[in-house]
């Protein structure tokens, strides 16, 4: 039977039948090997969040009326907001990846491994040095907003370079998975799915780069080069999510009323979609319309049909929950808040109409969704990594103030897109014409800036816990 360490004493679980163990979305202990090269990525997810976090006090400094001022301008606007995009979605969920499957991988293939590791931090420490040598021209294309420069590109193209090797690695290590499929056999699964999903979004994005005619214009370049590799990208992310929710609803004693055959099926299902990129591809060349519309309907109707299910399991499995214990609330707090977020994300997607402001609302709740998921799951890692086990009390309220204040973000995104304010503009290129206008964007302002202090908090607490170098430490 396999075991983990939340079985034991102090763990976020105790006293569960033997029967029910099997039946827990938990993964044991790995080697010491592991544990490292999986801090590794976590330091370096931490690292992208500050560098984030920095430009993200100019975001919302560029954005709030009468603050404005107090920046340079909408160029610097611009890079800032390229720089933050990447770190904070691009370079933060590569890293939650790594952690993860480096944390579940067989002894194999370290040397790849690390190689990986090194490879995207140098990547990623190119991309957020890059405003600062020479002068980037800003292009704000979806999914990765790029800075025209040398230092950006190639950072950029190291940083990929990395996820490759990252992505091989998952493949050539990975950890056996038995014939009972039991509660881990189902998370190593959603794991697996993920980096199938990884795999498929690197090849979609060398049949990009082939086709694309490296003679267009600086931005319709970029927006067909991601375009197709940008879809499918996200349902890595939200497998990783999913894979999220079913652990931390076990380790805070919150258990999914699903057995493991089913997890894996909501997660097959999430995956299967991702074959048809392939299929599209082929019928329809990356700079037609119909490449980027089929890509858009693959995302939009493929990537719910796994989220519905396991979204109401998790509500109902929340609903039922007792009280969660000291060590187990920063898990709750950061579950709750990520299911909210990505739902109310996914309700904000209905009501877009044209380019305004709730186009950004809409993938602020998404990705935010996601990206609490990785938090809860960052802290419950931490003590297994052998660093101390977040339990304090900024640790419980973290994620209620990150997912409170983007929540607040996104509400006055919503109101002042209903008025028709744009998006990616900043300052007077707003054109706040009326009160409502400026009201809604003043609450986007301060949930900006509530979501920022929730995200130094996480910051805060992951250094006090790597610091501490004791599961007994709080922090």
């Amino acid at each position: 039977m396999k075991t983990s360490m939340t079985d034991g004493p102090g763990g976020f679980m105790t006293g569960l039948s033997a029967s029910r163990r099997s039946d827990r979305f938990d993964l044991a202990l790995p080697a010491a090997e592991q544990r490292t090269m999986a801090a590794g990525w976590l330091m370096l997810g931490v690292a992208a969040l500050i560098g984030s976090g920095l430009f993200s006090v100019l975001l919302v400094l560029a954005r709030t009326p009468h603050l404005s001022a107090l920046v340079p301008g909408v160029d610097f606007f611009h890079v800032a907001l390229v720089v933050h995009v990447d770190l904070s979605v691009l370079v933060w969920f590569v890293s939650m990846a790594g952690m993860l499957w480096s944390y579940d991988s067989a002894r194999r293939a370290h040397g790849l491994g690390w190689l990986a590791l090194w490879t995207t931090a140098i990547g990623t420490l190119l991309l957020a040095a890059s405003p600062f040598l020479g002068v980037p021209r800003p292009v704000m294309s979806n999914y990765v907003p790029v800075l025209e420069s040398p230092v950006f590109l190639y950072g950029l193209a190291v940083f990929g370079t990395g996820f490759a090797m990252l992505t091989l690695r998952s493949f050539l290590a990975p950890v056996r998975i038995g014939l009972g499929l039991d509660g881990s056999d189902a998370l190593r699964i959603g794991l697996r799915a993920a980096a199938v999903a990884s795999a498929v979004s690197l090849m979609a994005m060398v049949w990009s780069f082939v086709e694309v005619p490296a003679e267009l214009e600086g931005k319709t370049y970029y927006e067909l080069l991601f375009w197709g590799p940008g879809h499918v990208i996200q349902f890595t992310w939200t497998l990783l999510m999913l894979v999220a929710w079913a652990w931390l609803a076990t380790l805070t004693d919150a258990p999914l009323p699903l057995s493991p055959r089913v997890v894996v099926l909501v997660y097959g299902i999430g995956l299967v979609s991702v074959f048809a990129a392939p299929l599209i591809y082929l019928n329809w060349s990356v700079l037609s319309v119909e490449h980027q519309k089929m890509m858009t309907w693959l995302m939009r109707f493929g990537g719910g049909l796994a989220i519905l299910p396991m979204a109401l399991a998790l509500a109902l499995a929340l609903a039922r929950a007792p009280r969660a214990s000291d060590l187990a609330r920063p898990l709750r707090a950061a579950l709750i808040t990520s299911l909210l977020l990505f739902t109310i994300g996914g309700g904000i997607g209905f009501l877009i109409q044209g380019s305004d402001v709730r186009v950004p609302a809409h993938y602020h709740g998404s990705i935010v969704g996601v990206t609490l998921a990785l938090m809860g799951l960052a802290y419950a890692l931490l003590p297994r990594l052998g660093f101390g086990a977040p339990r304090g009390r900024l640790a419980h309220w973290q994620p209620w103030l990150y997912g409170g204040g983007q929540l607040l973000h996104i509400l006055g995104l919503v109101w002042s897109g209903g008025y028709g304010v744009q998006r990616k503009v900043a300052g007077s290129g707003q054109v706040l014409r009326t009160t409502q206008e400026v009201l809604g964007m003043g609450v986007m302002g301060l949930g900006g800036l509530i979501a920022i202090a929730g995200g130094v908090g996480f910051i805060v607490v992951v250094l006090r816990c790597m610091r501490a170098r004791s599961e007994a430490a709080t922090c």
